[in-house]
């Protein structure tokens, strides 16, 4: 009892009390803000692997950043990476940041189908599925149920099994051995079912965008709910994405 004690009192409270305000690490990569700043915008845009960086306006495509930071690396006076970790939103098109702004990545309220909220406000369960993802975003996703972030607080967890799952989390840019696969899987969730994209890999292909060996027409047929960036996604913006589309 003792040595229970003793180490309580030297670790603390593990847990993150309130998610929402919390930050993360100084290391982390958020939200970029790109400046005014006049640079070779042709320049910029070569240093990005995934092709995210647009110019004439410049813009980074959040759907596609690799928060790789080579961009602020060579142009630090042009982009900057902050450690806003609420980048999920339910438009894609607001994932878009362009240059000379600088505002919080929110989402649409009008766009999100009423019967989310008032189904899932209480408890939301997902089932988690890897199409083709390299285990980073999955890993990630273990964390928002370890000791610190501990999502299921909010009544929100990963179910075993679709047809006990309210929908689908996808991770990876869906290679074509497991589009079946994740269909069959969506279609064994009872509806109503949402669609959660989760990582660059999952919403733009990422770095194998181009690659004749994925299949995303799963996504062309279904609506997707909420797109939550990151490369991996950190778990602050997975969790705080899933609160802002189910809770009031």
């Amino acid at each position: 009892m003792f040595n229970s004690l003793k180490i309580f009192l030297h670790q603390g409270k593990q847990y993150i009390p309130d998610l929402r305000a919390a930050k993360a690490p100084g290391v982390f990569r958020g939200r970029p803000v790109i400046s005014t700043e006049k640079v070779d915008e042709q320049a910029l845009a070569s240093v990005c692997p995934s092709g995210a960086i647009s110019t004439s306006p410049v813009s980074i495509d959040l759907g596609r950043c690799l928060f790789c930071g080579e961009c602020e690396r060579c142009f630090p006076g042009k982009v900057h990476f902050t450690d806003d970790t609420h980048l999920a939103t339910n438009v894609r098109e607001r994932l878009i940041i362009r240059e000379g702004e600088d505002k919080p990545i929110e989402l649409d309220k009008e766009a999100i189908r009423p019967e989310i909220r008032k189904i899932f406000r209480n408890s939301l369960k997902l089932r988690q599925v890897s199409a083709g993802g390299d285990g980073s975003c999955e890993a990630e996703l273990n964390a928002t149920g370890n000791v610190q972030f501990d999502l299921g607080r909010y009544g929100i967890e990963f179910a075993a099994s679709p047809r006990h799952a309210d929908g689908v989390l996808i991770t990876g840019p869906i290679s074509g051995n497991m589009a079946k696969a994740l269909e069959l899987t969506y279609e064994a969730c009872p509806e109503p079912r949402i669609v959660v994209l989760d990582g660059t890999d999952a919403i733009s292909g990422g770095m194998f965008a181009d690659s004749p060996e994925l299949d995303r027409s799963f996504l062309e047929n279904h609506q997707v709910d909420l797109y939550i960036p990151g490369n991996p996604a950190h778990p602050l913006t997975v969790i705080n994405g899933l609160l802002d589309l189910t809770k009031k």
